[in-house]
Parts: structure tokens; sequence; C-alpha cells
């Protein structure tokens, strides 16, 4: 950890475009979209004009009574404005808390109870669809990023607010709310300040530094409001890359923009590389040019990592895989090749970042933790969050000592190497790895889009699965396919878009097996 903390003045958000543009200020950003806060700024910006936008709206909100400490939750339609807002908010010492747009209302309204009436940036579309009518009462006040709507304040009727100096926090002091995925159950809100954001975000700076050349563009699909979108996007500006910011994932479009501004380096969900195996086989070869493919989330099929792999003309091409949590960040990171094939297994997801993070596996029954009696993944960093906004008491029962317990199980090999097998509340008797079946999938079934192993009502495992274009599963192809694995019900086709997904477009498996057992 002492790397992590040497020098360490904290990421300081609300200064973060303003010290990009100072180095770099014709750095340039591509969306996408356009920015619901800034319609008329385009898809092609410079880090000057974003980092003047930014101190345009900090002042906007300070002359509405934003304060240093007050908190300000976001939750408005999807857009890279989203994590602007979050700049904004930090820029004036106020505490940014973002919610995704995926978010039902009834779990907005119970995380604004949980907040405490803060400030709410939201939308016309959200407050008409979506929002209930008490996110009025639960708000001290409602600003919209778009449209009208009565008892709320528009954004742009604020235009001309005198501007203000941006406000300088402690390091120590919160500088950003984000919600973790709530795979199983209400999202919980992890508190970061600026010192635990700059911890994570040295060791991915330093290798991206190390590997990527400054002239070639970075491009980011990562949720507007994870934190990973706030250690991902600083390297990109502060480097000085051009940074591309995807909002959607459509295979389509993203090809048209890749063959026009093609990137060296690309990070993304592991789902969104799933669906970008189609790009390998366009002709204009939009990921030719990509030396490192890099993911963090959730498991990545050693399928999707080959062909994407394949699809790159680079030398030395690599993917490298993160294994972390939004409330640690990044712990424990590996690269694969094409020499690692199609079939690679998937398990291990590597090493500690030396002298920044650390990882141990804990006992579950007091026999050492090994590949058949995996044990409790437990981590150290000073990227760790600390606090759960509202349920302190929460956060206290993941940490032992300064180690943080993941909620995964799994062992590590003599040379260090961590194996990742299964979440704790996603194990099945009788089936030692989930996951390590459905990377054999995978392989084995190239028309797969997804494929999740969840039990079903009597325990069974049971594969739910989603094909290409929805097209019918062939049945010849998966008996030949799960010969040698363990005993499994007959597969459930789902269409992709029916399956239940977090804001990471992680399947939430407790959700959907409740759901399978509601079908069946």
């Amino acid at each position: 950890m002492l790397l992590q903390r040497i020098g360490n003045k904290g990421i300081r958000l609300g200064t973060l475009f303003d010290r990009a543009a100072a180095r770099h200020p014709a750095g340039v950003v591509i969306l996408d979209h356009d920015l619901d806060l800034a319609p008329a700024l385009g898809r092609r910006t410079t880090l000057t004009e974003l980092a003047g936008l930014i101190d345009d709206l900090a002042s906007r909100l300070w002359s509405v009574g934003v304060r240093p400490g007050d908190h300000v939750v976001v939750h408005k339609s999807d857009g890279f404005d989203i994590t602007l807002l979050a700049c904004v908010a930090a820029r004036i010492g106020a505490i940014p808390v973002l919610l995704s747009p995926k978010l039902d209302g009834a779990t907005v309204a119970e995380l604004l109870r949980r907040v405490g009436r803060p400030f709410l940036v939201t939308d016309a579309a959200k407050l008409e669809n979506a929002l209930p009518a008490e996110v009025l009462e639960l708000s001290r006040r409602v600003l919209l990023a778009s449209g009208e709507h009565a008892g709320t304040i528009s954004i742009a009727s604020l235009a001309g607010a005198p501007r203000v100096p941006a406000v300088s926090m402690p390091p120590d002091h919160p500088t950003l709310v984000t919600h973790t995925s709530g795979t199983t159950g209400t999202p919980k809100l992890a508190v970061h300040t600026g010192t635990t954001f700059q911890a994570r975000y040295r060791p991915q700076a330093a290798v991206v530094s190390a590997a990527v050349r400054r002239s070639e563009p970075l491009a980011v699909h990562v949720s507007f409001v994870h934190s990973r979108m706030f250690t991902a996007m600083p390297i990109a500006i502060l480097q000085g890359h051009p940074l591309i910011v995807l909002r959607d994932d459509d295979p389509a479009p993203v090809a048209d923009l890749f063959a026009q501004v093609p990137p060296g380096f690309i990070e993304a969900h592991p789902n969104t590389f799933l669906r970008w195996e189609v790009l390998a086989d366009d002709p204009r070869g939009p990921l030719a040019n990509v030396k490192y493919f890099s993911s963090t989330f959730d498991a990545i099929h050693p399928r999707t990592v080959n062909r994407l792999l394949r699809a790159s003309r680079r030398k030395g091409r690599r993917f490298a895989q993160a294994y972390g949590q939004s409330e640690v960040g990044p712990i424990a990171a590996r690269t694969y090749s094409l020499k690692d094939g199609a079939d690679f297994n998937g398990r291990c997801v590597g090493v500690p970042f030396p002298g920044m993070t650390g990882v141990r596996v804990v006992s579950r029954d007091g026999n050492p933790p090994t590949r058949e009696n995996p044990g409790f993944i437990e981590v150290r960093s000073d990227g760790r969050i600390v606090s759960y906004l509202g349920e302190h008491q929460r956060w206290e029962k993941q940490v032992n000592e300064g180690w943080w317990r993941m909620g995964d199980v799994g062992f590590r090999t003599r040379k260090g190497c961590l194996h990742l097998l299964d979440r704790e509340v996603d194990e099945i008797p009788g089936i030692r790895s989930t996951l390590e079946i459905e990377d054999k999938l995978f392989t084995r079934v190239p028309e797969l889009v997804e494929v999740i192993i969840v039990p079903g009502a009597d325990g069974t495992p049971v594969p739910v699965v989603c094909t290409r274009e929805d097209k019918p599963l062939d049945p010849v192809a998966w008996q030949a396919a799960v010969a040698g694995l363990p005993p499994m019900a007959e597969p459930v086709q789902w269409r992709l878009d029916d399956l239940p997904q977090t804001a990471t477009t992680k399947i939430k498996r407790l959700e959907l097996a409740r759901l399978l057992g509601s079908a069946t």
C-alpha cells in the first residue's frame, strides 16, 4: 500500500478538467451522443471547452444554494453529463451521489431517504415516466438537466450565474458516492474520498502510461455512475490521449465510430466486449488498431478474449483483466495474448499490484483453501471506500483488521496467482464453479451470447442461455457441449434483453433464479 500513499493529494475531481486542459488545451473528447446539459457543444469537443462548462454549471448550482458538504444526487437519463455533474458538484465542495439511470423509481426514493434530503439533479423524462412524486418531498431542491416540470428548477434557466472559485476540500473528505451493483438487493452507497480514488487510480495510470502512446485514442464504455469511470477518464485526459466516450454499445454504430477514429486502448464491461465479438468480422477492421483491451467488473470469457485479440492487427496486443470491486477498486490483474488460445483458465484472475494491493484467502472450515475446498477472498488496498452512507455498521462487518471480505470464494496457487471460482451467494451444491462451466460452454457453443447457471426450485443447476439473434439453440450441439460437465437441467432459452441486469450489465443471478422459478 506504500506506493499508493506517497504524495497522495487526492483525485481532486472538481479541478480535474482544469488541470487536464492546462496540460493539453486542445485535447479532444469524442462522444457518441449529445449532452443534455449542453447539446450545442456537439459530439467533438475539447478539454478546454469541458473545463469551461464545468465551471459554468458549478456556478449555477452555487446560485441555488449548493454549498460545501451538501449532497447532490444525480439520477438522470443516461449520458456523459452524469460524469461531468460529479465534477461540477465537487468543484464547489459538494458531494455528488450518482444513481444509475437503470434504477427503478422505488429504489431511487429509498436511496434519497438514506442520503437525507439532498439536492437532486434529474430531468423531466425521469419525473414523468419513472420516478414517484415523493422524490420532490425527499429532496431539498430538484434541478432539471433537461425539460420542465412543476416544482423544479431548470438548470438552463440559471445561465449567467456569477462564476465562483473552485473550493478545495481536504483529501480525506468524501468526494463521491457511488452505489454497488445491487445484485443481492437494494444497492449500498459507497463513500469514496479524494485519497482513496487517487490510490486506486495510480496502478492503472502507471500501466497505461507505460503501454500506450499518448497519441493513441482511448475508448471507454463504462457506466457513467460507476467508480471505474473516475479512474479510466482521468487516465485519458491527464495523459493527453484523445478520449472516446460511448453511451451505447450497439455494435453497428460502434464499428462506424471506431472505423473513423481507431482506438489504441479500449476499456469496457465484459458483456459489452461479448457484444463486440461481431466486430471481429467487420471488413473495415474497427478493432485492428487496438493494442490493449481492458476490463473489470465481472468475469470475462476466454472465447471473447480470443476473438477480440484476433481482430487486432497490432504486434504484442494484450487483453488486460483486472479483479476488483466498487468498494476497493482493482486488486489483482493479468494479461492474455493470442498464445493463450480460446480455452485458457479464465478463473485465474492474476496477482496483486506490487506495493499497492494485497490478497489473502481465508479458510472456511479450518483446512487450507484449495481448488476443491475454496476459501473466502479478502483484500487490502488504500483505494477501499471509507463507509456505506447511512449503513456504516454494514461496512464494518466486511472489514477484518484492514482486510476487506470480497464476497467471493477461491484459492491461490503456489506462485501466488488468485483463482476466483464463484460469488458466495451464487454457489450451487455439487458444482465446483459455475463460472468455470460457463467459460467452457461459451467456448464449445459459438452461438451463445450469454449463459448463466442458477439453481432451480429443487436446487438442480439450470443453464439459462441466450443466442445470437435469438436463434433456437441447437440441441445436438448443446448435448456435445455438456459432455463431461456436472449434471444439469435442460437449458432454458431467454432473450438477452429480458435478463435482469445491473448498471454495468452484470446479470442479477439471484433475481434471475427468482424469475425462473416464477415462470416455471
